[in-house]
């Protein structure tokens, strides 16, 4: 096992370079991961500039761990991720629930799909929710 990843911090947009950083990978990694994994599509603005949703970034880790914690091969990973998201499953429901709760009260956008969620998503959501449990008793 590697070092562990930094804490995601509370922003709408990460650029590719923030992202590899959170993440552990080199930016050419993400943009190859990009045409590999159909989930991947971060906005582009000026310049093809990419900017990426913090459900991005969870997908990413998520990658990162099936291909370099776990040894999925590439297509593994995609069968994987495809599995994991088609099956229902009551954690889906709760987390599907607090994203739309985030997403009511203003702090995701309501243009974009909400995400589904595996038992990875479920851990960092819940390490990000005290991260920004933490933040918020600061002010």
């Amino acid at each position: 096992m590697g070092t562990p990843l930094p804490p995601i911090p509370a922003k709408r947009y990460f650029t590719i370079g923030e992202v590899a950083a959170l993440c552990g990978v080199k930016p050419h990694v993400l943009r190859y991961w990009e045409q590999e994994f159909t989930q991947l599509r971060p906005m582009k603005r000026r310049g093809n500039r990419r900017y990426y949703q913090h459900h991005e970034v969870l997908m990413i880790r998520r990658i990162r761990d099936l291909l370099y914690e776990q040894g999925f091969t590439i297509s593994g990973a995609r069968n994987r991720l495809q599995e994991v998201d088609s099956q229902p499953s009551e954690l889906n429901s709760h987390s599907s629930f607090a994203m739309q709760t985030v997403a009511g009260a203003g702090l995701a956008s309501s243009s974009t799909a909400l995400p589904s969620v595996s038992i990875l998503d479920a851990q960092d959501l819940r390490r990000e929710l005290f991260e920004i449990r933490a933040l918020l008793s600061l002010s």
